[in-house]
């Protein structure tokens, strides 16, 4: 599998982990567009929201609430924040 992700979670490309557990990694982007800008994904493979399956929508819904802990414990939540989906080439997702 040539996957980005994959290979970050399997440790065989570096990355910044801020946050791990058995179904997701959050780590630092390498090339930030904000002063936070993280990256959340599930281990499991999943090459784009287009590829979701009905059996995915719990560990999407655990993304968000995630997504959610990670905003305060970098104390961003309360001022505001963006989550954003890069789907396909066109949508910026390499």
């Amino acid at each position: 599998m040539n996957c980005l992700f994959c290979k970050i979670a399997k440790g065989e490309v570096p990355a910044e982990i801020i946050y791990e557990d058995e179904k997701f990694l959050v780590f630092k982007d390498i090339h930030p567009k904000a002063p936070i800008h993280l990256l959340i994904v599930p281990k499991k493979h999943i090459p784009s929201i287009n590829h979701l399956e009905l059996r995915d929508k719990e560990l999407m819904g655990e993304l968000f609430l995630l997504s959610q802990k990670i905003a305060r414990e970098k104390e961003v939540a309360k001022k505001g924040y963006k989550l954003v989906l890069n789907v396909g080439r066109g949508g910026g997702q390499l």
